[in-house]
Order: structure tokens, then sequence, then C-alpha cells
């Protein structure tokens, strides 16, 4: 039988930093990031590609190449906390219309901190601006929630797990 290397997505973590230019894991990994707290699903990312199509007379065969990279928008569901200093920063981050992006960092559930030694999860840094701040607070039986979503301007880092050094 195979070794069950799956986990839930229950201990994910995201958090968000400051406007510092990263782009190698040695400079994501020297800022500072605030946890978001209360979130209840971290969406998707990743890049998608574009279609650009050539169809041959000759063969009228439609060929298929990649075209530009889209890492897409983060979209996060959290429960509104307005003491929570992650979704405090995330609002100043909606309200910031400067240029430049927000680091981004998200741990996954997968590392063991138990081990000897540790192993660190996965992590993925990324780049984005928050598009999106609204509340949704539903119907009486609701817990109010904040929808986030991050647009990606950036590639993403993923750091596998790892001992920890």
């Amino acid at each position: 039988m195979n070794e069950d290397n799956l986990n839930t997505a229950a201990g994910c973590r995201i958090g968000i930093g400051s406007k510092n230019g990263a782009d190698t894991e040695e400079l994501y990994k020297a800022d500072t990031y605030v946890d978001i707290g209360e979130v209840e699903d971290l969406g998707e990312f990743g890049d998608t590609f574009s279609s650009v199509t050539f169809t041959s007379l000759r063969d009228g065969r439609v060929r298929k190449y990649k075209g530009t990279a889209d890492a897409g928008d983060l979209t996060l569901a959290v429960g509104l906390d307005n003491g929570d200093l992650g979704q405090a920063k995330l609002k100043v981050a909606h309200k910031d219309r400067s240029k430049g992006d927000y680091n981004i960092k998200i741990t996954l559930n997968d590392g063991d901190p138990d081990a000897t030694p540790a192993l660190l999860p996965t992590t993925f840094y990324l780049r984005g601006k928050v598009m999106n701040n609204t509340v949704a607070a539903g119907a009486a039986d609701n817990v109010v929630r904040r929808n986030v979503t991050i647009g990606i301007n950036s590639d993403i880092l993923e750091i596998l797990p790892a001992a920890a050094a």
C-alpha cells in the first residue's frame, strides 16, 4: 500500500507582507508577514495560459500554443473580525491605489513540527493587489464574512517541504 501523503486544508495559513519588491525565496523570506485570521476558504491560484491557435490550410488541423500566463485571482472568504491585524492590513491594502504589489505568503498543512528535525510545510509566495473587499452579512444564521480578491501579478514561487535548518 502506498504511503498517504495527502493533507486537509485545516491548518493552512495566509499572510500579507509589505510592498518591498520580492522575486526570490530569500527576498520573500526577508519580509514580515501578518497572518490573516478566520480564513474559511483560500480559493485556488496558479498559472493559466491563454490559447494561441493556428490553422494550417495544408492539413486542416488546428495547432495550439501557449500564450501569456495569468496567475489569476486569489479569492478569500474570511469570518469578519475587525480586531484581526491581518484583516486590518487587507483593508489598508485594498484602499492603497499606489504602485507596487503586496507580498503574500501561503503556508500549507503538510509539515511536521514534531519530527526531528522539524519538517517545514509547503510555502507559496506571490505578489498582488487587493482588488475586492466586500462584506457578506447573509441571513440570520450566517456568520458575517469578508470576501477578498487578490489580483496576482507575479510568478508563484513554491517552496516544497524540507527539514528545518
